[in-house]
């Protein structure tokens, strides 16, 4: 365990869930996270599977070229990249804020069962984390002791929830939960080295969209400024994100799938909603996955695990921005037939917290 790895032992974060307005009619009340120091040049974590999910580490920089809002830019390094030669944490997020009571033991015992796998050694260094409407909590920093975790895991109490997605303003009372919650991770782990990955096991967050909900100006500016902080703090810290949805084929494929309808990167305020602040959406776009049609939580947490075997570290110069918080698209395309390149689907030039 690395010395920053310990700084995170013990750390407890504890969320409000008691409410005097809702979400939506105090956007101010929400943390306004001051956004990581802007980079000259995009550092991009890039991995490649072959037809049958494996992963490709045999390639070279010719095989690859960047497109930064559909203009090539030339490739200022190139790396392959395995755990040996920069670290890997993992921190596993069980979500009882919005997973259904009656499968929340089974969440746990799947997490149970991959812990203990191998006689309970780990690849990686991993944190337990748990939301419930009290807060979130991280409680004994990382290790490779899959059965230590677990014990810690089994002593969890997780009482019924409180907030119900039948409450008038439940929905908007567990997104904000989880906004903030996702927030005090992103800070809690950006002085650790290395990547990071966090698999955020839960049905998804509450995508609060249709005709009939309106955003005043200050909060869609609001939710831009939100979108920005996280797709710029997970691009900087190296932070990958992954959805599992334990529910898998139990849940209705439209409800699923619903997600993909937001994962067009914001350009502008005007065009913000709140399902652009999904965790599946964030998952995506981070070059993490979303899977919801498999409901094996312990095989699905292997599976988004197999990123970090091996993969390419490839670094570019961005086109320069004309304004603030500038959207830029990136694609990926690859010289060979048959692969499948995934990143960070962009990232904003010139990052800026806006206040409303």
């Amino acid at each position: 365990m690395t010395s920053d790895s310990m700084r995170i032992n013990r750390c407890v974060f504890i969320l409000s869930a008691t409410f005097a307005v809702t979400l939506l009619a105090a956007p101010a009340q929400q943390p306004e996270p001051a956004l990581p120091s802007p980079s000259d040049s995009i550092k991009l974590t890039v991995m490649v599977d072959s037809k049958s999910g494996q992963p490709v580490s045999n390639l070279g920089q010719q095989d690859f070229a960047i497109l930064d809002n559909k203009t090539p830019r030339p490739i200022t390094s190139f790396r392959v990249m395995t755990p040996a030669q920069e670290p890997v944490e993992v921190i596993l997020f069980i979500d009882a804020v919005n997973t259904p009571y009656q499968m929340v033991a089974y969440m746990r015992q799947y997490v149970g069962k991959f812990l203990q796998a191998n006689e309970g050694k780990l690849a990686h260094p991993t944190a337990i984390a748990i939301l419930t409407d009290q807060g979130v909590q991280i409680d004994n920093g990382f290790s490779t002791d899959g059965n230590a975790l677990n014990d810690s895991l089994a002593r969890h109490t997780i009482g019924l929830r409180t907030i119900t997605s039948s409450s008038q303003w439940g929905g908007l009372e567990r997104l904000q939960i989880c906004l903030n919650a996702f927030q005090q991770l992103l800070t809690a782990v950006s002085t650790l080295p290395g990547r990071k990955i966090v698999l955020w096991i839960s049905p998804g967050w509450p995508l609060i969209s249709g005709p009939e909900v309106f955003f005043t100006a200050k909060q869609t500016q609001w939710m831009f400024s939100s979108i920005v902080s996280f797709s710029t703090q997970m691009r900087q810290d190296n932070v990958t994100l992954y959805n599992i949805n334990p529910v898998g084929t139990g849940q209705s494929l439209e409800t699923a799938d619903y997600y993909q309808a937001f994962l067009k990167g914001v350009a502008k305020t005007n065009d913000v909603r709140f399902g652009n602040l999904g965790v599946q959406v964030l998952a995506v776009q981070s070059g993490g996955l979303s899977i919801e049609s498999d409901n094996d939580v312990a095989g699905n947490i292997q599976k988004c695990l197999t990123d970090v075997q091996s993969w390419y570290e490839i670094t570019f110069d961005p086109l320069p921005a004309d304004k603030p918080n500038e959207y830029h698209q990136i694609q990926i395309k690859l010289d060979k037939p048959g692969l499948v390149a995934r990143t960070r689907t962009g990232y904003y030039a010139n990052p800026r917290i806006i206040e409303p």
